[in-house]
């Protein structure tokens, strides 16, 4: 039985390895070609190969590339979970792997399969003296973040895990949706309970009032754009929505894609923050959008949330173009879907209700359409593309697993 018990028991039992920078380093120092003073992650949940062409197709074109395929290294990497009954992955076993190198059981964050803490690379940055920061458009307690700053047997004990960012892992940077997770019922925050974008969503904390906590702690909290441009602590906690930060469902039910606080600001206040640091920084940066909406076959706003997430990266790149040592990944988790693009062709309709063929969209700077087919509303097994940049990145240019993935950046962290 999973319980708050035991997921407290095991967090605390945890025993991070220290990792001493070699000698001769200094705050500030320029690093090795293989070194890394500043690791950037950005992870499009659920974006496998075709997600990718299909943001490029509907948004730049056939002559031109996205920002996130542009770097100089290209790889791809197999994201089989270590579950004992499924053969493919969830987003916990995922990042789980890419935060901790252990392969591990779908729903666990940041425990090995047996239920036992394993260090993540956010907390090796954090114990090298670096800053740290977790920024997605999906509550900040959802899988992907959580598995790079906490430890807990079930992604759902949100609660939890917020708990734990500001009492264990201390994150720097703390941006983005689930403001229900960290205020208990009755109190709704600065997102009102119930609202018409979706009436089911309350605050539901489980461990008291945790923004108040955060605050104690010396965190700056904002709630709208605004404050966060205000912002100015080094330490900041922003909760832009009660859940998610976009409403995903069917198209036509009333699926929206519009961030209170775009992805790429949200990135910017992140990098602005943390980038003051003399020894460096580990950001994680999710665009959750990307698999929501392909749970929903919902190829309008996956495109969406694509060009959101490549709008981040081009940003990330010019941050590198003046932080040359800034190790870059660009990511995806698992692909969901089965999304497969093809020529309009009125007689090849495979899917019914949810998964029948979207479009048809018109390729950019063309006269060109396609269409949108799936093969189902779940993740799949297939392999992500990955791209990189930056110190280290040349170890990734290769078919890998994604846990090998997390040990080529540790070697750049060090």
């Amino acid at each position: 039985m999973k319980t708050r018990r035991t997921t407290l028991a095991l967090a605390a039992a945890l025993t991070l390895t220290s990792c001493a920078a070699p000698p001769g380093d200094s705050p500030g120092e320029v690093p090795t070609p293989d070194r890394a003073k500043n690791v950037i992650v950005l992870q499009g949940d659920g974006m496998g190969i075709a997600h990718r062409e299909l943001i490029r197709l509907a948004t730049v074109g056939q002559n031109r590339e996205l920002a996130m395929d542009r770097l100089e290294v290209s790889g791809w990497v197999h994201t089989d979970p270590a579950d004992p009954t499924e053969t493919v992955t969830d987003s916990a076993a995922a990042a789980t792997a890419y935060a901790t190198g252990v392969r591990t059981y779908n729903g666990a964050v940041g425990v090995d399969a047996a239920g036992k803490p394993v260090p993540s690379l956010l907390e090796r940055a954090r114990d090298l003296g670096k800053s740290t920061g977790l920024v997605t458009t999906s509550q900040v307690t959802d899988a992907t973040p959580a598995a790079f700053a906490s430890h807990v047997l079930d992604r759902d004990d949100q609660s939890e895990i917020a708990r734990q960012y500001l009492e264990e892992t201390k994150p720097d940077v703390v941006l983005g949706g689930g403001e229900d997770r960290w205020l208990p019922p009755g109190e709704p925050g600065a997102w009102p309970d119930h609202p018409w974008t979706d009436p089911t969503e309350e605050s539901s904390g489980t461990a008291g009032n945790l923004v108040a906590r955060a605050q104690e702690l010396g965190y700056e909290y904002a709630s709208n754009g605004a404050e966060l441009a205000a912002a100015t602590s080094p330490k900041l906690l922003g909760l832009f929505a009660n859940e998610e930060m976009f409403e995903h469902r069917n198209e036509g039910e009333g699926a929206i894609y519009q961030p209170v606080v775009p992805l790429r600001d949200m990135a910017a206040k992140a990098l602005d923050t943390l980038s003051a640091d003399e020894d460096g920084f580990f950001l994680l940066i999710e665009e959750e959008g990307i698999d929501e909406m392909t749970h929903h076959n919902n190829a309008h706003l996956t495109i969406a949330a694509g060009a959101a997430f490549d709008a981040t990266v081009a940003l990330v790149l010019d941050f590198v173009k003046a932080h040359p040592d800034t190790l870059v990944v660009v990511e995806g988790d698992h692909e969901t879907g089965g999304l497969t693009i093809e020529n309009v062709d009125p007689d090849d309709e495979s899917g019914e209700a949810d998964s029948r063929e979207d479009g048809p969209f018109t390729v950019a700077g063309s006269e060109l359409q396609f269409t949108v087919d799936w093969t189902t509303t779940q993740h799949t097994g297939a392999a992500t593309p990955l791209t990189a940049t930056g110190p280290g990145s040349s170890a990734l240019g290769r078919v890998q697993h994604n846990t090998d993935v997390h040990d080529a950046i540790l070697a750049a962290l060090h």
